[in-house]
């Protein structure tokens, strides 16, 4: 599963859709809005994607990930619209045989994901805002 919304993730949903009778492991990353960024107070973050081509370089992320570790099932949800302070912004599950495989898996695909899939991230401060890369 991977999808790019611009509704509030619901982590259990991505927690239920890798579960597997062969996971000895389920590993979760989760990605929230925080309220500061260089110590300048941040009000909200608003995310744009070109969502074919996102979507297109998460399913190359994953097979890479695939051949490297034995993946049962994943999921991947990344907003795009205003997300609101302590919201998540993307959420990544990954099933596995063994925890190690599942750890290592999932930091490769966020890792991958902020090096290499088209979303942008705009910062709203107080008196401001600014477009930055949603994952420097």
């Amino acid at each position: 599963m991977i999808e790019i919304t611009d509704k509030k993730i619901d982590v259990a949903v991505l927690i239920a859709a890798v579960a597997h009778d062969g996971a000895g492991a389920t590993d979760v990353f989760i990605g929230t809005t925080r309220n500061k960024t260089s110590e300048k107070a941040v009000v909200k973050l608003e995310f744009e994607a070109y969502e074919p081509m996102a979507i297109k370089e998460l399913q190359k992320i994953v097979d890479r990930a695939k051949s490297q570790w034995p993946i049962l099932k994943y999921a991947i949800s990344h907003r795009v619209g205003v997300v609101e302070i302590g919201e998540e912004a993307v959420v990544i599950a990954v099933s596995t045989p063994h925890r190690q495989a599942a750890f290592e898996s999932c930091k490769f695909i966020i890792d991958e994901l902020k090096k290499t899939v088209p979303i942008w991230k705009k910062e709203i401060f107080e008196d401001g805002d600014v477009w930055v890369a949603a994952h420097p």
